[in-house]
């Protein structure tokens, strides 16, 4: 949910992904005791002059379950919608989740299309360099899938095998160290469930992505007889909530929003409705999920 290439979403359609607007301040005028005299023509009544409330546009790849995804209704849903949503009721704004596809999520939130991106984004070096992210409010590592009965027991035996990952994504960036730049035995998808229903056919040996999708797609899909594994190399990630470079307004926003979930419980109650448990000491990644 890395850089345009982190573990998948290791980047916020369903956490500030939420939905709604800027909640308008609206002040009830005191009746005065005697009738007020009518405004003149030229002097524009409180309604007419006030601006309309901003709706906050956020971006996300609606295909990561169960970070961003859509239901039966075509309504994204997920953990980062719950948190943004959140967030937003927490600093009394609105937000409004548009689904936005991973290849261009970046450069929405560059060129002002967007006006922030959920969608389980890692933090990394790189993306900062573009675009600036919130505190973490996520942490993640690579999970590596695996039909049963393969040999697979650690991340370097991939070498020999095909290797499904979705483009752009922290997972993409770990599998091409191992296998090089240039490999043929890299198949890369527009997303991680796309990438582990190749598996599914056979038509790769492994899947690695973000631990809490692939997780999440092992324990909902038990029919398709895979299994997970983990490596002490992959490096501990985060997600963050991306804004435009410089865009200091929306991103304090967001920060004491998030500072406030943290600090009410609201946001130990939207982790343990998706991931079981209370979320892992800081620090620690967290036994399910990135980008």
């Amino acid at each position: 949910m890395a850089n345009n290439t982190t573990s998948r979403r290791v980047f916020l359609q369903a956490g500030l992904l939420g939905t709604a607007t800027l909640l308008g301040a609206c002040g009830k005028k005191e009746e005065a005791a005697a009738p007020a005299t009518a405004p003149a023509a030229s002097e524009p009544t409180a309604a007419a002059s006030a601006a309309p409330a901003k709706v906050y546009v956020v971006g996300t790849d609606a295909a990561y379950a169960p970070f961003e995804s859509q239901n039966e209704k075509g309504e994204i849903v997920g953990f980062d919608i719950d948190v943004v949503s959140a967030i937003a009721s927490k600093a009394g704004v609105q937000v409004k989740f548009v689904n936005t596809p991973w290849e261009g999520i970046f450069n929405a939130v560059a060129q002002g299309d967007r006006d922030l991106l959920v969608s389980a984004i890692t933090i990394t070096d790189e993306r900062k360099q573009t675009m600036d992210f919130t505190a973490p409010y996520f942490d993640a590592v690579q999970l590596i899938a695996v039909k049963q009965g393969s040999k697979v027991t650690k991340f370097a035996d991939l070498k020999p095998l095909k290797v499904g990952v979705q483009t752009g994504t922290t997972g993409d960036e770990v599998v091409t160290k191992l296998l090089g730049k240039n490999s043929a035995a890299i198949k890369r998808f527009e997303s991680t469930p796309l990438a582990l229903k190749e598996l599914e056919s056979g038509g790769v040996d492994a899947v690695v992505a973000d631990n809490g999708v692939v997780a999440h797609y092992v324990t909902n899909n038990s029919g398709t007889g895979f299994k997970t594994v983990s490596d002490p190399s992959f490096t501990p990630e985060q997600y963050g909530i991306a804004v435009r470079k410089g865009n200091t307004a929306v991103l304090e926003m967001l920060n004491q929003g998030l500072a406030g979930i943290r600090a009410d419980g609201t946001y130990d109650k939207i982790y343990a409705k998706y991931f079981g448990s209370a979320p892992a000491a800081a620090g620690t990644p967290a036994s399910a999920a990135s980008k």
